[in-house]
């Protein structure tokens, strides 16, 4: 069963372009490197640029817990981590109704 999850977070104004790069680099080595994570967005805040959203779909509680444990993982919050304004709030969610995002109209 797909598991759901948010991360969203705040980061220094100071290091906002160092962290949209490095959240750039972390989503593509999760596309090649996590084939069981569906979904993987970085999304920043229009008005406030230095609020984020990360939106995960994994295939299951496996690709979720690689994804947790990998080393992409673990070299982004150790950049991030001392960039942050805050902490990280992370969320899990059940799907309740959707649409695939990649589908092209």
């Amino acid at each position: 069963m797909p598991i759901y999850t948010t991360a969203s977070f705040r980061v220094r104004p100071e290091s906002l372009e160092k962290c949209e790069q490095a959240a750039g680099r972390f989503v593509e080595r999760i596309r090649s490197e996590e084939p069981g994570t569906r979904v993987y967005l970085s999304l920043q805040d229009s008005a406030e640029r230095t609020r984020f959203l990360h939106v995960m779909v994994f295939d299951d509680e496996k690709a979720e817990e690689r994804h947790r444990h990998s080393a992409a993982t673990r070299e982004f919050t150790t950049f991030l981590f001392p960039e942050l304004l805050g902490g990280v709030d992370v969320h899990d969610y059940k799907l309740v109704a959707g649409m695939d995002i990649a589908q092209e109209k």
